[in-house]
């Protein structure tokens, strides 16, 4: 697990766990980015893939002020029941992913995830950024102070997230990486879903060439 520091005595730890994603008949292996802000006291977990245990593990006694999932393919959600009950916390998802939920789970998340919402930890605020295309709840979140977006599967080093499946569609990630994240500033550092992060300076110049290359 790797940690950077931030604004506010915050900081952002990563973990990276491993399994399968599945839709529309296929499955496939993955590495997931497992996001976790805060600090020695308190933290809110972006994500927790695959490994509940791996993620309590790295939370440790650490109060959880809430688990937010930016879109509800199974990759991502799998575990966080499992996550939220071994943390005593609560699960927030934007309600376009039920659908992708349901596939997964009984239940639905505790609390649905507006586009707008803020959350505060460590004297940080991250502010839900409404995304759709890779899924059509996906969401984003912006810590200004930290200098970071968290973006799931919408953008990553090299381009936007997969739009070849059900529920998703090409010209509108287009629209959510042209309208809400590369109009946050250049600096901002993008903490993906998978993969290495990036910043938005280093993505912006390319929208042309993903829209050319098409999904």
């Amino acid at each position: 697990m790797s940690g950077a520091d931030g604004a506010a005595g915050a900081r952002i730890e990563h973990l990276v766990t491993s399994g399968t994603f599945s839709l529309d008949g296929g499955t496939w292996e993955v590495d997931n980015n497992v996001w976790i802000v805060g600090d020695d006291s308190e933290v809110i977990v972006i994500d927790p893939a695959h490994d509940a245990e791996a993620v309590a593990e790295a939370v440790g006694e650490r109060d959880v002020l809430g688990i937010l999932l930016t879109h509800g393919h199974d990759d991502h959600v799998r575990a966080a029941v499992d996550t939220a009950n071994r943390l005593d916390s609560h699960l927030y998802l934007n309600p376009e992913d039920h659908v992708l939920w349901e596939q997964v789970h009984e239940t639905l998340p505790d609390f649905e995830l507006s586009d707008g919402a803020t959350f505060t930890v460590a004297g940080v605020e991250l502010t839900a950024i409404h995304t759709p295309g890779h899924s059509p709840g996906s969401t984003s979140f912006f810590a200004p102070a930290l200098g970071a977006v968290f973006t799931g599967d919408t953008l990553f080093q090299g381009g936007p997230g997969a739009t070849g499946r059900s529920y998703s569609d090409f010209p509108t990630i287009i629209d959510s990486i042209r309208e809400r994240l590369l109009t946050l500033p250049p600096e901002t550092v993008v903490h993906t879903g998978h993969g290495d992060t990036t910043t938005i300076g280093d993505e912006a110049p390319h929208l042309e060439e993903w829209i050319a290359r098409g999904h």
